[in-house]
């Protein structure tokens, strides 16, 4: 369902409150920021409203402050770099409300950045109050923070009722369009690859994209719970025996659509340069931490034949050499096939940056679990209540 955009609003001499996903890693004094990449994401939308004229009120949550001040996860630092990237002032509020944030109102132009939403258990609990004052500082709001669309919180969905339109930002836009389009009208045949540790963690993802995409490519540790459902030997690869009946019943929905790995690079132990080999039939006392190489052939001849691909999840334990390169040759095998592919966020957002072809993928969602949830058919609710077009 389209949603209204920035671009539909008419933001000259209004307040614009736009939800941001500044949740940037900071050192331990909080001092000092060690990523910028999620300021540097929100700055089109930001940019977009002060050449429309707006006077722009931007508000984040940082960390997990348990609803009180804590002075380790304050915004301030991130004021300071966000005037360094705009090249122009942004005024830090105290609070996110009260009386002294309301007489901080922007003019046209300007830029003020609220304190932490999450100082106040009430952001979290989507407390009515707590939203009517938010919504009180601005006449028009926009919500950039995809990342945090999963959330029912008074900056993502309470405050939306007190104001008369509710839009999506540049940076929302971009990601509604991708996921709506690999999930609602894939070029075919689409095919979709699901790795990481849990078939719990993806059991809705998996039986939605069931009923989406052509073929199903399954990596990481939630394939042993699948070949153990089969069967098939797993050493003491990690495995949830309470899942093995979903993963058969999973299996037997599929037929020929899913694939599964059928070599392994195993090893004792999980330990950075651990001895390991490759195998087809996992023996006792060892683990799989990777997908083999006739996988790797298997899935990347699936993968060429495809029009679309969805990923999300490595292969094996990417972040421990030698159990990288299953991930590794993956991400490059789906830059390779040059076709519409949408990778959800987290590890396999880092997946890709490790093996180099980030400038190759169609589009990276900015969102883990939000986008494994709208992968999952569920309905966000940061999108549900934004204004439909």
């Amino acid at each position: 369902m389209a949603k209204l955009s920035i671009r539909d609003l008419d933001l000259k001499g209004k307040t614009v409150f736009m939800r941001v996903d500044f949740n940037v890693p900071l050192s331990e004094d909080g001092q000092t920021i060690t990523s910028d990449k999620r300021i540097r994401a929100s700055l089109p939308s930001i940019q977009y409203a002060l050449e429309q004229g707006a006077g722009l009120i931007l508000a984040s949550h940082l960390g997990r402050p348990k609803g009180k001040p804590n002075p380790t996860m304050s915004l301030k630092p991130i004021a300071v770099k966000l005037a360094e990237l705009l090249g122009k002032p942004v005024a830090m509020a105290p609070d996110c409300v009260g009386a002294a944030v309301s007489a901080m109102r922007p003019k046209p132009g300007d830029v003020l950045l609220l304190e932490n939403l999450r100082y106040h258990a009430e952001e979290e609990g989507n407390d009515a109050e707590f939203s009517k004052q938010l919504a009180s500082l601005a006449g028009v709001y926009v919500n950039d923070a995809f990342g945090t669309a999963h959330r029912a919180h008074a900056s993502t969905v309470g405050m939306i009722q007190f104001l008369p339109q509710a839009a999506a930002g540049l940076l929302m836009d971009k990601e509604l369009e991708y996921l709506f389009k690999i999930t609602q009208d894939p070029p075919r045949p689409c095919v979709a690859i699901l790795g990481g540790a849990k078939v719990s963690d993806k059991i809705e993802v998996i039986e939605n994209l069931m009923k989406i995409v052509d073929r199903l490519l399954i990596g990481g540790a939630m394939a042993y719970t699948f070949l153990k459902a089969k069967g098939e030997p797993v050493g003491k690869s990690l495995v949830e025996d309470d899942k093995l009946d979903l993963a058969r019943k999973i299996m037997a929905d599929a037929g020929a659509k899913l694939l599964l790995p059928v070599d392994h690079v195993v090893a004792a132990e999980l330990k950075e340069g651990a001895p390991c080999s490759t195998v087809t039939a996992i023996p006792d006392g060892q683990m799989g931490l990777d997908i083999g190489g006739k996988t790797v052939e298997e899935f990347r001849a699936v993968i060429a034949g495809a029009k679309s691909v969805i990923w999300n999840g490595p292969m094996g334990v990417f972040e421990k050499p030698p159990f990288d390169k299953g991930t590794v040759a993956i991400a490059k095998a789906v830059a390779e096939s040059g076709v519409l592919s949408v990778v959800g966020g987290g590890d396999s957002e880092k997946a890709i940056k490790a093996a180099g072809v980030s400038g190759k993928i169609s589009h990276i969602s900015t969102g883990g679990g939000a986008s494994l949830e709208f992968l999952g058919g569920v309905e966000l609710p940061g999108v549900a209540a934004l204004t439909n077009r």
